[in-house]
């Protein structure tokens, strides 16, 4: 479960006058909201206005209003990313420590390029994404992404994530793309 302590470490770029809406919160209800189908501040919003009532009730939610939408753009713009997938990987971390000792686990690592990404015009490269997914407790363990048009760039990507997760004696399973020695070898140094 996503609690507010783990969202409470993430650094809030806002001047202590501009905080109407605590980081913590803001962060778990747009979280719930994109879970739930979300996929636009205004639909963030609309997922806070319908649910006002249980979000108050089940996450100790005390504004006295709700967030407009132009209110989530700009404090969901300048969160650091790199510190809130830090906070959800130890989140993750936590969930799946009690389940280590249960033996062999697939983890299963995926490319995937992000549709619309592409732009021409600028000769910007699609976004690449390479996530790690425990079969288990289907649970994404972490997520690595880079903006480059060369497939060859998923395999560094897959050793780096490995490395990253530190999971020993877990089975990684992969496409066709990785089956190479040194991606191997990767997984063998954390067993």
């Amino acid at each position: 479960m996503l609690t507010l302590a783990i969202l409470s470490s993430i650094p809030d770029h806002r001047r202590g006058q501009g905080r109407l809406f605590d980081l913590p919160h803001v962060l778990l209800c747009s979280i719930l909201a994109v879970l739930a189908g979300a996929d636009s501040y205004r639909s963030v919003y609309r997922f806070i206005d319908v649910r006002w009532d249980w979000l108050r009730q089940h996450t100790g939610l005390n504004w006295r209003r709700k967030p407009c939408y132009t209110a989530l753009y700009t404090i969901l713009r300048g969160i650091d990313a790199a510190a809130l997938e830090q906070a959800l990987r130890q989140q993750a971390a936590q969930l799946i420590a009690p389940t280590q000792n249960e033996g062999l686990c697939a983890i299963a690592l995926d490319g995937k390029t992000l549709r619309g990404s592409l732009d021409q015009a600028a000769q910007t490269p699609a976004l690449q994404w390479l996530s790690a997914f425990r079969h288990l407790d289907h649970l994404v363990l972490g997520q690595v992404c880079w903006r480059d048009g060369d497939k060859n760039n998923e395999i560094a990507a897959a050793q780096q994530l490995i490395e990253e997760l530190g999971l020993p004696g877990q089975l990684y399973t992969l496409d066709a793309l990785h089956c190479q020695k040194n991606t191997a070898d990767c997984s063998k140094k954390r067993q």
